[in-house]
């Protein structure tokens, strides 16, 4: 079977399941999975909870939030970079204007939204 290496950046505290690549504020492991590995097959492989995550971004697109975590069955392609922030971080700042979001992460907010703007919800 065919494999695929991510780019994975760990942020903040979540830096401890970077292994050898984990430094004081940040690791930056490379990640060899089987292709057709999902988001959650990467937290399986860092042995890192889900629950210890904070905001995350696919190639720059978000796809998990406090709360909000449908790219768990997110399937990664080869040299997909994967950012995972602590839940403790801040927004980071080059997306002061907005993000564009995966798939998965579009449905859960339409969903969301579509819960809010319901007239039993008034």
């Amino acid at each position: 079977m065919s494999t695929i290496t991510l780019d994975v950046w760990l942020y903040g505290p979540l830096a401890r399941y970077g292994g050898e690549a984990a430094r004081r504020s940040h690791a930056n492991p490379q990640v060899t999975l089987q292709a057709g590995s999902t988001v959650g097959d990467l937290l399986e492989t860092l042995a890192m909870p889900t629950e210890e995550r904070g905001i995350t971004f696919i190639n720059g697109d978000l796809s998990a939030m406090p709360g909000l975590q449908p790219d768990l069955v997110h399937v990664l392609q080869d040299g997909d970079r994967v950012a995972f922030f602590h839940l403790k971080s801040m927004w980071p700042c080059q997306y002061r204007h907005g993000a564009g979001v995966v798939p998965e992460m579009a449905e859960a907010m339409e969903e969301k939204g579509k819960l809010f703007s319901s007239p039993n919800n008034a």
